[in-house]
């Protein structure tokens, strides 16, 4: 099977949900693709004691499992960092971006990467040399063993040879034969939103976008990570690699991203500093009145629609629907191409609408600059 199919698979997985201040709807549509390799999270009440809401998508390449991994635990991994219990959302969400590469090294992320692709030999591949290490045997063993749950072993049972390995390893009689796993060579965007009362935190990793719309206007809240952009190219140049045909490596269109662990075996750089890094542009923005919603949608929405556009639409829709995956439905439908000549349209495609209910608070103060970035957006808000 090559790329793309014969035909689009346009049956669509929808959702919708909130609470007390705000609603969501969600949609997901494999299209033209021969697999369907993104994923999404959504949390209206992530944290019901702080009123934190969570919202993620994440779009994969070279494979599901990392899409699906991430979708599974990097909410999660907010929630255990200290600087989440101290309130600060920015580092949380910066610092859970990078724990997800380190969670997905070792025979504990094997197994769970393989039981997420539902193909053991998709993530067998080993990597010669190290990258980093953990800095104590707490990083590299503590919470693992919290997050692997009882449904890894299970679901690797359907593969004999699969399930001898695992249960050996549990039973610690030895170490398996993927102990020293240095990570996949596959890996996923990661574009999420943080609300918590009238602060709004947005972290992104990759192409996948964040927009919210005040007042009728489209102001974005992440940028994509191209291999073009300067900061993304003197980053990839220091790290000892290069950028042919647009592409890292001639092989990566994306300069960010978790996973990809190819692009991350200099061992004399930090993760923030590698070819290819999982550190998120962090933004933080307070919310006002005149916010109306926020979209997060992977690539395969913004190759067919321009922020502004998207949200012109979402809102003449807004007028007449009154299930919000059903407005996400619409647009999809919108984007899936007629045909696969051009290539836009074609791609995987998911879309998350987040409505707020009521009044947030009053005026708009300007947005800090991005936690690990200062090149400005396309248009920010003011």
């Amino acid at each position: 099977m090559g790329v793309y199919l014969s035909s689009p698979k346009t049956e669509k997985e929808s959702e919708d949900g909130g609470n007390h201040r705000l609603r969501y709807g969600v949609s997901s549509m494999q299209g033209w693709r021969s697999t369907m390799e993104d994923a999404h999270a959504a949390y209206p009440d992530l944290d019901s004691s702080t009123s934190t809401s969570f919202f993620g998508v994440y779009d994969g390449h070279g494979g599901k499992a990392v899409a699906k991994f991430c979708a599974k635990y990097l909410h999660q991994q907010v929630l255990r960092e200290e600087a989440y219990v101290s309130g600060d959302l920015c580092t949380s969400a910066q610092r859970a971006f990078l724990r997800m590469d380190e969670m997905m090294r070792g025979q504990r992320g094997w197994r769970e990467l393989s039981a997420l692709g539902g193909k053991v030999e998709k993530v067998s591949g080993m990597i010669e040399g190290l990258i980093w290490q953990p800095k104590t045997s707490e990083d590299a063993n503590g919470d693992f063993d919290d997050w692997m749950t009882n449904e890894v072993c299970s679901a690797s049972r359907k593969q004999s040879r699969f399930e001898s390995r695992c249960q050996q390893s549990l039973d610690g009689r030895r170490s398996g034969p993927h102990s020293d796993y240095r990570g996949p060579n596959f890996g996923s965007t990661a574009c999420v939103a943080i609300i918590r009362d009238k602060q709004l935190v947005v972290a992104n990793a990759g192409d996948s976008r964040c927009v919210i719309s005040r007042k009728g206007q489209a102001y974005n809240l992440s940028k994509d990570h191209k291999p073009d952009l300067d900061v993304e190219k003197n980053r990839i140049l220091n790290a000892g690699g290069f950028i042919q045909v647009g592409r890292v490596n001639g092989t990566l269109n994306l300069a960010r991203a978790i996973g990809d662990m190819e692009f991350k075996q200099n061992r004399t750089l930090p993760p923030e500093e590698q070819i290819v890094t999982a550190n998120p542009d962090v933004k933080p923005v307070e919310l006002c009145d005149d916010d109306e919603f926020l979209v997060l949608a992977c690539d395969g929405i913004w190759d067919c629609m321009s922020s502004q556009q998207l949200v012109d639409f979402v809102r003449e829709q807004l007028n007449s629907e009154s299930k919000l995956s059903e407005i996400c439905e619409k647009v999809l439908n919108r984007c899936l191409a007629p045909t696969t000549e051009g290539g836009e349209g074609c791609d995987n495609m998911t879309m998350i609408l987040v409505q707020f209910k009521k009044p947030i608070g009053s005026g708009a103060s300007p947005p800090q600059q991005p936690h690990s970035s200062d090149q400005p957006l396309e248009s920010e808000i003011c």
